[in-house]
């Protein structure tokens, strides 16, 4: 097989993959002696740190006993009545896939991911400082190993459906659009900009892509943000995040995604539950209708 089939055109992509993130948090709770308890239902990725560093210097946030990975620890807090799970420094799309593989079998049911990102295109709105991150450009590696090449990596469209009121509450300075993901970002290059602008990115990034991949292979709830922050420093004062290095906006912006996200599901289940309810005293009423 040449290299670049072996890369980008797996004919193997379907196939189930002989190591389990299920097993290895197994051995890791064998090993280090964690209990076998599920992690919080939302959970974060925080790329950069901050907001961990945050909650922890604020005392908002505690270690979570139940995560059993290797590599990385998770805190959680109570983000507006809502048990969230976070961990920080989840940088890159190899990185980021290997935690949100084994947090949906640790008990996660929705994953979001705020990550700082390069301005490409400049946002409709002057006081943007959110991208939801509708689709991304594939332009790493591990999105390969879950989708075929041709296949855009974008996020989960009724799940989309649900998140996209917030894009008009203006206390959040929200708006949707594309990205680039990347996992070179000092090969940046002027023609590789250029090639992102056409494509219509608003932002370069460096997880997305690999998690749409994830997300639409493995059928799971996944929501990628981009903090808008710098012009990938080619002017002064750049890498500006605001009050707490962005983390009360961006904490806010997850309170009001999880709202979203959450009420939408239950009004369904109340939904399915008053279909069903009906069709039960329809039953009823037709077996006494029989009696009679």
């Amino acid at each position: 097989m040449e290299q670049i089939d072996f890369l980008f055109n797996k004919p193997f992509i379907n196939e189930p993959s002989q190591f389990k993130p299920e097993n290895l948090l197994r051995e890791a709770r064998r090993q280090q002696d964690i209990p076998d308890c599920p992690v919080p239902k939302v959970c974060m990725l925080d790329p950069d740190g901050d907001i961990v560093e945050y909650l922890l210097r604020s005392e908002k946030a505690q270690l979570n006993s139940c995560w059993s990975c290797y590599h990385t620890k998770m805190y959680e807090f109570n983000n507006q009545g809502v048990k969230t799970g976070i961990i920080g420094c989840a940088v890159g799309s190899s990185f980021a896939v290997l935690l949100a593989e084994q947090l949906f079998v640790s008990g996660c049911e929705l994953l979001i991911s705020v990550t700082s990102a390069g301005i490409i295109n400049q946002p409709k709105q002057p006081n943007t400082q959110f991208l939801l991150i509708t689709e991304a450009l594939r332009d790493e590696g591990t999105s390969y190993h879950y989708l075929p090449a041709g296949q855009k990596s974008k996020i989960d469209a009724s799940l989309l459906e649900k998140i996209m009121p917030l894009t008009t509450m203006n206390e959040l300075n929200l708006e949707y659009g594309k990205s680039w993901t990347t996992d070179a970002p000092y090969r940046e290059t002027a023609t590789a900009i250029i090639k992102a602008k056409d494509y219509g990115a608003v932002a370069v990034e460096m997880e997305a892509a690999a998690l749409y991949a994830f997300a639409t292979v493995r059928d799971k709830s996944v929501i990628c943000y981009a903090h808008l922050t710098n012009t990938m420093a080619q002017e002064g004062d750049d890498f500006e995040k605001g009050v707490e290095n962005g983390s009360l906006a961006a904490l806010n912006l997850i309170s009001e995604t999880v709202k979203v996200a959450r009420n939408t599901g239950v009004n369904n289940q109340v939904f399915i539950s008053s279909l069903v309810e009906r069709f039960f005293h329809f039953l009823l009423s037709f077996h006494r209708l029989l009696l009679k």
